[in-house]
């Protein structure tokens, strides 16, 4: 037995004798102290310690970046059956995180994470069906699995739908349904959903609300999201003004 597997062995039995307390305490602080636990159960061959020490070395997160590295390691938890694992090995091909860039491979992988229920996967496979790509574009089944993922509450997938119903992507124009879907992403606390709540309360004339829902917007923003809001949110007042409809919120669609 190697010196790796000798002090692996040490950790994984360490690991075991511990209470849930000392096990959180060890594993949720700082996560360069966390790195060599997790790294001796990856290696042990656990999917779960696996996606976890992937997701630090994409991140940097207590051990050296490694892009490629975070590959290797969400690929060995996907091929075994890990949902987490498989959405982010779509990641990694869509956006080439150690690997060369296929939205086709992506797209692959997103569907065997979103068809086992997972929610990222589903929003991320609605992506590449409403832009076409790596896939044919399909505006319907781009809704539909947005819509998979924005029943589990995930509330990005909700001002989505509520995108398709607002502009008819997928589906009949239904600005009624778009504002309760918009409404719901807000209420969960996502920006971008309460961005486009407002606006549609705004251009409907609902002004004091939209206003509230604005201001909730840009509490919820991260900071370097607000000057792009703040534009958005000035045009949109300029175009009701004029007596226009206000162009697409591109930059409400997409995380």
């Amino acid at each position: 037995m190697s010196a790796q597997e000798n002090a692996d062995s040490w950790r994984v039995a360490a690991l075991s004798m511990m209470s849930r307390e000392e096990l959180a305490a060890l594993l949720g602080n700082d996560p360069r102290d966390a790195a060599p636990w997790i790294s001796a159960v990856a290696r042990l061959g656990i999917p779960e310690a696996q996606v976890r020490l992937a997701r630090m070395l994409l991140a940097g997160e207590g051990v050296e970046k490694n892009e490629a590295a975070a590959f290797a390691w969400f690929a060995r938890a996907a091929e075994a059956g890990n949902p987490e694992a498989q959405n982010m090995l779509g990641r990694c091909c869509e956006n080439g995180w150690g690997v060369a860039p296929s939205p086709m491979l992506a797209a692959v992988w997103y569907v065997r994470a979103a068809e086992a229920g997972d929610a990222w996967a589903q929003y991320n496979l609605g992506h590449l069906l409403l832009d076409g790509n790596g896939v044919a574009r399909d505006p319907d089944a781009a809704l539909r699995w947005y819509r998979c993922a924005a029943e589990q509450g995930h509330s990005r997938a909700m001002s989505l739908v509520g995108r398709c119903f607002e502009e008819g992507w997928g589906t009949e124009r239904d600005v009624i349904a778009a504002l309760e879907w918009y409404r719901r992403s807000a209420e969960s606390g996502y920006f971008r959903g309460a961005f486009n709540y407002a606006s549609v309360l705004a251009e409907y004339g609902w002004d004091d609300d939209a206003v509230r829902w604005f201001d909730r917007a840009l509490a919820l923003a991260p900071d370097d999201k607000h000057e792009t809001l703040i534009a958005a949110w000035r045009r949109l007042q300029r175009d009701r003004q004029a007596g226009t409809r206000a162009p697409l919120r591109t930059q409400a669609r997409r995380a």
